[in-house]
């Protein structure tokens, strides 16, 4: 079968190639790659940024496709079905966090960037009907560590202030659509403004350009400060979120796309009660509340472009400028 895998040798550090056909085992099953999508971590093992890096493994977290064999007969009625994969490997049994074992499909694990993917059975969950598969496809990772920042760590009741940062990348697109899901009042921030117009369209109450230096003051104008910010930044701009978060608040970031911060207002942290919480990826449990939430309002992922597995360079080139406005979909 052809896959992506990782080739820090390669121009590209990518390459499309020829690899073995997988085969199940028992407690596995073979899928039938439909569409996959890329994520941030892929890019960052094009750029050598991920811990454990092997070239030879197949890149890729997100995947939906058709279940082609099963590795044991008792699982034969998966045969046949449109199904989206869980990435999260071995979270363990405690909803606060994952075990020492957990990892996720893409590295070091072959992952979907190929023909055929071989996974346990209970990575499976049928795809929702209202969604293609390219949209299916964008799902899963993006859509759990939105949901769990936001729900399970963000507790967003309906008529919060939300803000979410960065919008147009994976994650930031879900927990704005899910937040509007939720009744919650919705801003987003990005420096791009076509990304800002877009929001607003989609049902964003206000948007900010974070570039702009004045948008502190005018996103507490409008708000009275947030309930809840979703932040996959971090960096030096931490400090500016928590300059707009409400006292009692929470700022739950999953990602540090700017790096650490110099510096933390501490004083502000503690003379207004919030908290600052970390997340990544999602449970069990999370994933099925977030397809329960996808299905009960029919929400649609939004598809930046979708490329094929020979234009690989392309679509990895356009996540790592930035250029996004949802998720970038690859087909075999």
């Amino acid at each position: 079968m052809r896959g992506i895998v990782l080739n820090l040798q390669h121009d590209s550090k990518i390459e499309l190639t020829s690899v073995a056909d997988p085969q199940p085992k028992a407690g596995e099953v073979l899928v039938r790659i439909k569409a996959a999508a890329l994520n941030h971590r892929d890019e960052w093992c094009r750029q050598g940024l991920y811990p454990n890096l092997k070239d030879g493994i197949i890149l890729g977290s997100d995947g939906a496709g058709v279940v082609e064999k099963v590795g044991d007969e008792k699982d034969k009625s998966w045969v046949g079905k449109d199904v989206i994969i869980n990435p999260a490997m071995n979270w363990g049994s405690n909803q606060r966090a994952q075990s020492k074992e957990f990892s996720i499909l893409g590295m070091p694990s072959h992952g979907t960037l190929a023909e055929f993917l071989v996974v346990p059975v209970d990575r499976l969950n049928e795809k929702p009907e209202h969604l293609n598969w390219a949209e299916a496809a964008a799902l899963p990772l993006a859509g759990v560590t939105a949901y769990r920042a936001l729900v399970y760590h963000g507790g967003i009741q309906k008529g919060d202030q939300v803000l979410v940062t960065g919008i147009g990348g994976g994650v930031a697109q879900f927990a704005a659509q899910f937040a509007i899901a939720k009744g919650a009042k919705l801003s987003v921030s990005s420096s791009k403004t076509y990304k800002l117009e877009r929001a607003k369209s989609d049902g964003a109450d206000f948007v900010y350009n974070y570039l702009d230096s004045t948008w502190t003051g005018k996103s507490l104008e409008e708000t009275g400060g947030f309930d809840v910010i979703i932040d996959g930044a971090a960096g030096d701009s931490l400090n500016q979120l928590i300059s707009v978060c409400k006292p009692g608040g929470k700022i739950v970031i999953y990602g540090a796309t700017m790096g650490n911060p110099g510096k933390i207002e501490a004083r502000k942290v503690f003379w207004n009660q919030l908290k600052i919480m970390g997340s990544t990826l999602g449970s069990d449990q999370d994933f099925l509340e977030m397809l329960e939430l996808v299905h009960e309002k029919q929400i649609r992922p939004v598809v930046d472009r979708v490329f094929t597995f020979a234009e690989a360079t392309l679509a990895f080139d356009r996540m790592k400028a930035g250029d996004q406005l949802g998720k970038i979909v690859l087909t075999p």
